[in-house]
């Protein structure tokens, strides 16, 4: 019997191969969108999934609080670590890490790698694995190192045993390698090459033992019958106890929230990637929907075509429940081939996608819950979709039909219209989303950054760069290439160093205000395109500046009426200030930077920043700064980037969301076209008999187009109208995440809707047109 409802299915495939192709490609779109929405949720669900202790592995991370709000940091001292393994019974391991960035040299071969110093407990609160070696012999010997074995292949070539060997690090120490582990997964929170003892790090700095001092990523292993509330409350009280501060505590973030739930306002956990992974789920299932709402269209606006074969079939003995099977099962039938297809444009489009959003997903046809989701998501769409017209179809009275009266659709066509206007919503909301979502990006990148990013080069401080700044500096400047060289010790970009407790003139409860600490050279303004606003910037003299530093206007404005310059400010010294810089916009984008103090004093700068000449070519002038430093600092590599381009990847999150609106957009729009042009052709084809009257009668080619546009032009007017309040609401609360944001205009709607219109227009009009200019002879003939 199944046999046979298939070949009658696809029989009746055969017999209406245009609508059946309008069907099976708008299908298989939607089942690609939403495999390739699934293919990046389950990417980003995975993240950290490799470890297996999921339940009790946690980063501790600090509330601090500042001028009645609390901020969260992800650094902890250095003697967390031991104190939670020491005083809380729930902890079984807890590691301390510092990472950094090491220069690792095999002869020629040279790499620079990010890893981390540890502690002996990090090894196993991650499980790690080894090739060579072992966790419990690998910290032995402080002087050792564990490497990844990308790293070592890297090193030292594929298949080559490297324990015992000697390494080279930054040029002048040397490491003993003790293991190699595997290689660590793309999807991971927290990535490291290499891992090595804290203690060779912290043995000749005295801040990694004070708990003043907040530098330290710290990981905490629970075990697995502790509670973790109790577990929670104690390490929140522990950092306060350690530092009789109560305006400091640490707390527990899990593994699982690691990469999903990694934002915090005011101390408590409000989302993060989560809110990606939710919004683009809602967008495939809408996809979904919207290539669903094709086949009811399409299959119900046939239903007079096929009422002799339901009237005949029924006057057979055929009971309803057989045709709403038979129906059901030429749905499920368009269903599996638009699947079939739909892997088939998932092979070609997901390189694409994976440049788009930058990942390297696989399809997977070979993983069992792969298979699964696309049989299941066929089987949903065949059913879901071909319900309502097996319910309509199988519900035609035969008598009715074989006298040939006109089988009524007052409720078919009422639920179509519906259905158009509800496509037409869905593409008119994402129409709008993607303008809002492209202006807010431009909105916050185009703000005044109080800093020129433009033709701005960044390097890491490696080597003898402050050792050999003067002739570093001197001989770029003689390139041409060059104009300033500045040192910071922070990224401009970011947060870098910051604290609290200083004193000022005019200050009020100062203790409670958080400053970011800038140490730099003289020429760090000019360099970056700071502008000073009052006074003077530093000397090239550092020692007449000694006891001078500069500060934003946010901290100008501390200190009461008047001029800063001369006013007081004291740290572990005092300071007097010479100089009022224009604010500048660092670490949240969206917001308003803390006041920052700078001080002339480049010895712990991490960053050396270029201003590059416009007139030279990008590689011309890459050649002869490459030269420059080769020269100078020849046992490390020539490594850089672009400031404007590290700017623009501060928005990634952000741009995947207007990327992914921009294609989610456009797919929209290609189904509900695909499904207007349908009812078109069959508007035209039901009505060609009136439109070859019309002809006879005289009526203009125009005159017609125009009576078979403006019924869908009208539901297309209804949806404009429902969709402009639908897409107001969304994105006001989608804007309400951002502190700096876009107002919406109301010009965004019209555009939205004039979009909506011509794309009807011009998909509805070709049908029509088509239906215009035919012969009238050859649709009255049989009259």
């Amino acid at each position: 019997m199944i046999l046979n409802y298939i070949k009658i299915a696809f029989r009746t495939l055969r017999k209406n191969k245009g609508y059946s192709f309008l069907n099976i490609f708008g299908l298989a779109i939607g089942i690609t969108c939403a495999s390739l929405i699934f293919l990046w949720v389950e990417d980003e669900l995975s993240f950290d999934s490799n470890f297996p202790k999921q339940d009790q592995v946690y980063f501790v991370s600090t509330h601090q609080e500042y001028e009645g709000e609390w901020r969260t940091f992800g650094s902890t001292p250095g003697p967390l670590a031991e104190a939670m393994k020491a005083e809380i019974p729930g902890v079984v391991r807890a590691s301390k890490t510092r990472g950094l960035d090491l220069l690792f040299s095999v002869g020629d071969n040279v790499v620079n790698r990010f890893g981390r110093y540890v502690d002996n407990d990090f090894l196993d609160i991650f499980s790690l694995t080894f090739i060579e070696g072992n966790s419990a012999e690998a910290f032995k010997n402080p002087e050792s190192i564990v490497i990844t074995q990308a790293t070592a292949e890297q090193l030292y070539g594929e298949h080559e045993k490297v324990v015992g060997k000697i390494l080279k690090v930054n040029s002048t120490d040397n490491y003993l390698i003790s293991g190699v582990i595997e290689n660590l997964p793309n999807n991971v929170s927290y990535p490291f090459a290499w891992l090595a003892p804290f203690e060779r790090y912290g043995r000749d700095k005295e801040f990694t033992r004070e708990y003043g001092s907040f530098f330290a990523d710290t990981f905490a292993e629970l075990s697995p019958d502790a509670d973790f509330e109790a577990v929670d409350a104690q390490v929140r009280n522990l950092l306060q106890e350690q530092t009789g501060d109560a305006d400091s505590k640490a707390f527990l973030h899990s593994i699982k929230d690691w990469h999903l739930r990694a934002d915090f306002e005011n101390g408590e956990q409000v989302g993060g990637r989560i809110d990606s992974v939710k919004l683009f789920t809602v967008i495939a299932l809408i996809i979904l929907l919207i290539a669903c709402i094709n086949f009811m269209n399409l299959s119900t606006a046939r239903s007079e075509k096929r009422a002799n074969e339901v009237g005949v079939r029924k006057a057979m003995g055929s009971g309803r429940a057989r045709l709403m099977i038979q129906f059901i099962s030429e749905a499920l039938i368009l269903a599996f081939i638009a699947t079939l297809v739909s892997v088939i444009l998932l092979l070609v489009l997901l390189p694409q996608f994976n440049l788009l959003i930058e990942k390297d997903l696989v399809l997977g046809l070979s993983k069992p819950s792969h298979i699964l989701f696309l049989l299941g998501i066929a089987i949903i769409c065949g059913v879901f979709a071909g319900l309502y017209p097996a319910f309509y179809l199988s519900s035609f009275k035969p008598v009715e039909v074989l006298k040939g009266l006109k089988v009524t659709q007052g409720s078919a066509t009422f639920i179509r219209k519906g259905l158009v206007v509800g496509q037409f919503t869905i593409s008119i909301v994402f129409i709008v989303s993607t303008i809002l979502v492209y202006q807010q990006i431009q909105h916050v990148k185009n703000r005044d950054l109080g800093y020129s990013k433009d033709q701005l080069i960044s390097m890491k401080v490696t080597g003898a760069m402050i050792e050999k700044f003067s002739v570093i500096k001197q001989d770029l400047k003689n390139t041409g290439a060059i104009s300033n060289v500045g040192l910071s010790n922070s990224n401009i970009l970011n947060g870098g160093n910051n604290g609290s407790n200083l004193t000022w003139t005019g200050g009020v409860d100062t203790e409670d205000i958080l400053i970011s600490f800038r140490l730099v050279n003289a020429e760090f303004f000019e360099t970056t395109g700071m502008e000073l606003k009052e006074g003077h910037g530093f000397s090239e003299n550092r020692a007449k500046d000694s006891a001078s530093v500069l500060i934003t206007e946010s901290f100008a404005k501390l200190m009461g009426k008047g001029s800063a310059i001369g006013k007081k400010v004291t740290l572990d010294d005092t300071y007097t200030v010479v100089g009022v810089v224009k604010d500048f916009l660092y670490g949240d984008m969206y917001g308003a930077s803390d006041p920052v103090l700078f001080l002339n004093y480049h010895d712990e700068a991490s960053f050396m920043y270029l201003k590059t000449n416009s007139e030279i070519p990008t590689n011309d002038m890459l050649a002869k700064v490459e030269a420059v430093m080769k020269t100078h600092n020849p046992a490390f590599p020539f490594e850089y980037s672009f400031l404007d381009e590290t700017f623009n990847a501060k928005f990634k999150s952000e741009q995947l969301v207007e990327k992914l609106s921009q294609l989610f957009a456009l797919l929209a729009i290609l189904i509900s076209c695909l499904g207007l042009f349908g009812l078109a052709a069959y508007t035209a084809e039901q009505r060609s008999k009136e439109i070859g009257v019309r002809k006879v009668l005289g009526a203009s080619v125009s005159g017609i187009v125009k009576l078979l546009s403006k019924d869908f032009l009208k539901l297309v007017g209804i949806s404009i109208v429902i969709a402009i309040p639908m897409a107001w609401y969304a994105m006001e609360n989608w804007l309400q995440n951002y502190a700096y944001r876009i107002e919406i205009n109301g010009w965004i709607f019209v555009i939205a809707g004039v979009v909506a219109i011509i794309i009807a227009m011009v998909t509805v009009s070709f049908q029509a047109i088509r239906a215009a200019i035919a012969n009238p002879v050859d649709s009255l003939k049989t009259e």
